[in-house]
């Protein structure tokens, strides 16, 4: 054993000298030579060991563009969400710039804060307080519609409930205002717990899918107009008296940015008309029914143009006739009216004669002569 081990050391140590003596010896040849030997030994005894150092490089360098290949696309993935959320936020401020020019006077802008704690989550803090004229039970809206109601109200902050807690309630009806109710949080399970309810529906109204629901303006705090969701389908309940209808928020939950708060002057007066969704969801149905029609409506269109060309054609032949006519006969009705003249101018020289001739049927009475006047006396009588 011990023999082994010095053999072993020996070898390690004459390998040892021999590296050197060729390290020596190849520091002293000349430059020529020594690349011609270094050559020699890369192709030939070394050449695993080159072989194995090159793929080492390959691997190491494909590691490192992979390591840069994600990096890079984990930059242009964190660029383009928070482009999205840029976007996002652009375009939900603009919304919000045109809702508030339509209301022109009578909200308060406000910006949302960070939740509170664990178990908030139906609830928003908003930076705006009493100092900006919030009061309690004043509504909280968007530019797509009824966020909540605000609950309490400090100098600069105010916490409002928003449409899934559990005290929420609003008088709603649909836009035709053909079903009145009242919508409240569905209190499901899972994705549910986000949807809403409009219960005491009267039997006799029945809703469609996708039927737009808006506040109805009963009651003090929410005016008449603000769209709240729109009609997913019947929900069966055990009244037989009234429906229940489920309904998607207009406000989705990750959708509720800064928000307006309506002051009570504002909701005295009303918002008939600020939002536009009512009106482009009814021009949307207006569309759809116009397309349905656009044939007939074509060839109603076409008829009447033919009836009104057959008319016009009718009127022209009898203006033409009725001039041959007039024509025709404007000869002798110049004639009659001149004898009609000629007799007139007859009949008044006649009888202005008459009056002029004297009328003997009648005794003709002399005046007798006058009487002689008195005169003076005759002289020496």
């Amino acid at each position: 054993m011990a023999r082994s081990v010095r053999s072993d050391g020996r070898l390690d140590t004459g390998f040892a000298l021999v590296c050197v003596v060729l390290a020596v010896l190849a520091l002293i040849l000349p430059r020529r030579t020594r690349e011609g030997f270094a050559a020699t030994l890369r192709t030939t005894v070394l050449s695993p060991l080159v072989a194995l150092e090159g793929r080492a490089s390959s691997v190491r360098a494909a590691i490192v563009a992979r390591n840069d290949v994600l990096v890079t696309r984990g930059q242009v993935a964190t660029q383009a969400l928070q482009v999205q959320a840029v976007a996002d936020e652009n375009l939900t401020l603009r919304k919000l710039l045109g809702l508030s020019a339509r209301l022109q006077d009578g909200f308060v802008p406000a910006e949302l804060l960070p939740p509170r704690g664990a178990g908030d989550e139906f609830t928003i803090a908003l930076a705006t307080g009493s100092d900006a004229g919030v009061q309690p039970f004043l509504p909280v809206v968007t530019a797509d519609g009824l966020v909540g109601m605000v609950q309490s109200v400090d100098r600069a902050t105010s916490f409002a409930i928003t449409w899934a807690h559990p005290d929420f309630r609003v008088s709603a009806m649909s836009v035709d205002e053909g079903a009145f109710g009242i919508v409240q949080p569905h209190l499901g399970a899972g994705a549910e717990r986000w949807l809403l309810e409009m219960r005491g529906v009267p039997f006799r109204a029945k809703l469609e899918p996708g039927t737009l629901i808006v506040s109805s303006g009963l009651g003090a705090t929410y005016p008449r107009g603000i769209p709240v969701g729109t009609v997913l389908g019947e929900l069966s309940t055990p009244e037989k008296w009234a429906r229940t209808y489920l309904v998607k928020p207009s406000v989705l939950p990750e959708a509720i940015g800064p928000v307006l708060v309506l002051l009570s002057s504002r909701a005295q007066r009303g918002v008939n008309g600020v939002w536009t969704t009512v009106n482009a969801a009814d021009s949307a149905a207006r569309a759809v029914a116009a397309a349905g029609d656009s044939l007939a409506r074509a060839a109603a269109l076409d008829e009447l143009a033919a009836r009104r060309a057959a008319l016009d054609a009718a009127a022209d032949t009898l203006t033409d006739s009725t001039l041959a006519f007039v024509a025709s006969t404007r000869g002798t009705v110049a004639d009659s009216v001149r004898a009609d003249s000629l007799r007139m101018r007859v009949r008044a020289d006649s009888l202005a004669r008459a009056r002029a001739r004297p009328d003997t049927t009648k005794p003709r009475v002399v005046a007798p002569p006058p009487a002689p006047r008195a005169g003076p006396p005759p002289a020496g009588r």
